[in-house]
Formats: C-alpha cells, sequence, structure tokens
C-alpha cells in the first residue's frame, strides 16, 4: 500500500471530462467531488476485497465500500461467478425468468415478517414503491418520515423536505409531513394533526442511536391504531445488524420493508417486501380493489444481478458474515478511541454507532460539526492510504486492514491537533467539503488543485 506513489494526473484529467457531461460530474450525490478533500482519489478504477486503486495506481484501503453496497468485498469470487455464469446465458428476456422466483424464495426464507417480495434496482425504487402502495392500501395521501434519517428517496415525496426542494410541486411537499426519532409522543402528535390523513410512517430501524423503550413496536402499534402502516427502510441495517435485518434484531414485523445495497454485495438489486395483503395490490390475482401501479422495470430482474443476490444470500447464510462485522468493527472501534484518547482529542473526534456500521463525526475548538476539520480527517487518511467516508467494515477487511487504518488515523490526528491550535485552514489544502443537501452552490465549491 503506497501513500499516493502517483499523483492525480489521470484522475484530474477525468474530473474534468465528467463536469461537462455529467452533472455533478458522477451518478451518486455522495460520491461527488464536493464530497471529498481536493487531495482525494477522483476516481477507482478496480477493487479487491477491503482494496482498491485508483485510476492512477495508487492502493487504498477502503471504508465505506461503495456507500455500504459491498458486504462481503470488492470482487467477492463466489459473487462474481455466479453472476458471470448467468451472464453467459443471457441477461433479460421477454418472460420472467427462474431466478425470480427462487431469489423471492432465498430472500423471504431470511426475512421472517415478509410474506411477498418485488425485486428492482434501487433503494428509492423501493421506498417510492412502498409509499405508493402504502397510499393506494389506506386510500390516504399524507407519508410521515424521520427527519433524524438522511435519505429515503429521490422522489418528490422525499426530496421535497429537504433544501434541494428545487423542481418539486409544493402541493407534493406538503404531503409529507416528519417526526424525530424515538419521540413516540411527536409521532402520535402527528397522528393527531392530521387524523384519517397519514397512510404511514417510514423510518430506517436504526441509525446512530438505538431505539428506546420498546420503541419500535410501540410505533408500529401506534401506526395501527391510527389506521397507518409502519414501513421499515433497511437499506443499511439489512444484511448487517442481522441475517433477517434489524426487523429481526428488534423482534419487529413491520407492513413493509425495503433492502438494497449490500443485498447483492454491490451489484444493483434492491427488495420491496411485506404483508401478503398489502403487497398483492401490486398484483395481477385481486378481484376486491384498485389495482396499484407498484413497480415495473424493465432491467428489475436481470439474471446476473439476481444470481448475485442469491449467491450473497447463501454466504450470508453459511458463513459467519454478521459476526465477523461486529467483530471487527468493535476492534476498529477500540483501537481508534485508544489512538484519539493518546491525541487529547475525545471531544473533537468521535465515533459512532453500531459496530457493525460505524461512523465518525469531526468537531472544531467550539465543539461543533465542522466539515473543514471532516475535510481535513479524511485528506489526511487519504494520504496515508486509507478512504474512511466512513468506518464500516467488510467481511473482508483483516487485522492487518485494521492495523493500517488505526496507524493511518493516528497521523492524520496529529495534523487534526496542530489544527486545532494553529487553525485548520493551514493544514487544509482548498476548500472544505459540502453537505450534499444545500438550496444552492458556491462558486469555491468547484476548486480544484
Amino acid at each position: 500500500m503506497s501513500q499516493q506513489s502517483h499523483p492525480f494526473q489521470l484522475s484530474r484529467s477525468l474530473q474534468g471530462r465528467a463536469d461537462s457531461l455529467i452533472p455533478g460530474g458522477c451518478h451518486t450525490y455522495a460520491k461527488g467531488d464536493d464530497q471529498y478533500p481536493i487531495l482525494a482519489p477522483g476516481f477507482i478504477a478496480r477493487g479487491s476485497g477491503c482494496h482498491v486503486w485508483d485510476a492512477d495506481g495508487n492502493e487504498y484501503i477502503e471504508y465505506g465500500m461503495g456507500n455500504r453496497s459491498v458486504g462481503l468485498g470488492h470482487a467477492y469470487p463466489a459473487i462474481i461467478e455466479a453472476a458471470q455464469w448467468e451472464l453467459h446465458r443471457g441477461c433479460n428476456f421477454t418472460r420472467p425468468s427462474p431466478l425470480e422466483v427462487a431469489c423471492a424464495e432465498q430472500f423471504l426464507s431470511l426475512i421472517d415478517g415478509a410474506e411477498m417480495v418485488k425485486f428492482c434496482k434501487n433503494g428509492s425504487d423501493a421506498t417510492s414503491g412502498a409509499v405508493r402502495l402504502a397510499r393506494g392500501y389506506t386510500g390516504r395521501d399524507v407519508i410521515a418520515c424521520c427527519a433524524d434519517h438522511p435519505f429515503f428517496s429521490v422522489d418528490d415525496w422525499f426530496i421535497g423536505t429537504t433544501p434541494m426542494s428545487a423542481g418539486v410541486p409544493k402541493a407534493v411537499s406538503q404531503l409529507t409531513v416528519t417526526f424525530r426519532y424515538n419521540d413516540l409522543a411527536g409521532a402520535k402528535a402527528l397522528f393527531d394533526q392530521h387524523p384519517e390523513r397519514i397512510a404511514a410512517v417510514i423510518l430506517e430501524p436504526e441509525r446512530i442511536e438505538e431505539p428506546k423503550d420498546n420503541y419500535l413496536l410501540e410505533l408500529s402499534g401506534l401506526c395501527h391504531a391510527n389506521g397507518a402502516l409502519l414501513i421499515l427502510d433497511e437499506m443499511i441495517t439489512g444484511f448487517r445488524w442481522h441475517n433477517g435485518g434489524a426487523q429481526k434484531l428488534y423482534n419487529i414485523v413491520p407492513d413493509l420493508s425495503t433492502f438494497g445495497k449490500a443485498l447483492a454485495n454491490g451489484f444493483s438489486v434492491s427488495a420491496l417486501a411485506g404483508r401478503r395483503e398489502v403487497m398483492r395490490l401490486g398484483g395481477i390475482n385481486h378481484y376486491d380493489r384498485p389495482r396499484v401501479w407498484l413497480l415495473s422495470t424493465t432491467h428489475g430482474a436481470e439474471t446476473h444481478a439476481l444470481a448475485a443476490a442469491i449467491a450473497t444470500m447463501q454466504v450470508y447464510q453459511r458463513e459467519p458474515v454478521i459476526e465477523h462485522l461486529y467483530r471487527q468493527g468493535r476492534l476498529l472501534r477500540t483501537q481508534a478511541e485508544e489512538v484519539i484518547r493518546r491525541h487529547g482529542l475525545t471531544d473533537f473526534v468521535k465515533i459512532l454507532g453500531k459496530p457493525c456500521c460505524l461512523l465518525y463525526t469531526a468537531l472544531d475548538q467550539g465543539g461543533k460539526p465542522s466539515q473543514a476539520f471532516r475535510t481535513l480527517l479524511l485528506q489526511e487518511t487519504i494520504r496515508r492510504g486509507v478512504i474512511m467516508p466512513s468506518l464500516a467494515v467488510s467481511y473482508s477487511h483483516t487485522d492487518e486492514d485494521l492495523h493500517r487504518t488505526v496507524t493511518a488515523i493516528d497521523g492524520a490526528l496529529s495534523i487534526y491537533r496542530r489544527a486545532l491550535d494553529e487553525g485548520v485552514e493551514k493544514y487544509l489544502v482548498g476548500r472544505p467539503s459540502q453537505v450534499v443537501y444545500r438550496h444552492c452552490n458556491q462558486p469555491e465549491e468547484s476548486q480544484k488543485l
């Protein structure tokens, strides 16, 4: 593993071309140049396990793993072999593939409370399908989503609640209301404010804060008492918290739930699952209710992607994937926090979340979250061969990888300490990274080397 043994020449060239051809320079806002330091690789060319190589040949240990979509590791052999086998047989036909049944059976064998499942390509399709289904089932229009969870969909019903609401009709935005996590009284107040209008409540089962006082079960009861559905967004928690999702861990059966990301180890597969009574409205064999246009995607059941999903779920069933994620996460947290203490930075750098899906926060001299200090920490770990937008481990992260990571964090924190004393602008090259949800761009955000 080198410390940027090659300059970013090819990456810089690609960035210039990408900016002129692709809005945002890439196809996922979280991967954009504005989310990373200027001294960061612009493009990743390949990966193996938890290691990646950028377009200029520099090697890094990666965390976040494709925005948490790669739970086993990049180019994991069993998954690649399954996908390749199906690609040789064709990937998309005029009628369904037998793999659609096989994948559904495999998935439903893991998710206890789900009776039917519909596969699609991304998380937004799944969550928006759940919202449409809830509205169709209840005959209501209003959706309540958790304000403490950052992203549910690219579609208007959610994006209209963010600062990036340009292009979303106000009439649509007004049909989504928000509540705070672990605040049952706040959710109850929403039902009181919108009597017989809320179709569904949607939230992640857990993010940083654990559910308290049986919160998820109590919220489910509140929804049902008011004629609404409970939707759990398990895009992140699914295949990290438990093989059966966080719903299994917390013994809760939602009306609908959505999965994706690690479901197919980076291949494009997401899922909407739930009770048959609700899911059937998207089908063709019911006659008592109006049909719901649920999910209908030309590429929603590509055979190679479903084969990857089946193989991924089988690896989770036969190998201790979840146990490894928890073990490595605990080890990384313990070692990193020891380094943080040694540098006297416990009030400024904090590691948060469950061991299987760690995050970190960077604070300034006043103890407030700081994009500048976060960017500095990213910059300095990247210099030392680690890309860590989060600290989410994979099945491929070894003890040696963790040791190298903690060594990189140690070096980066020595710079962080100096920046607190002497000013972050002295050590940060270029502009800080930006939050994704912002109403307008600022000219300095596009600054390049």
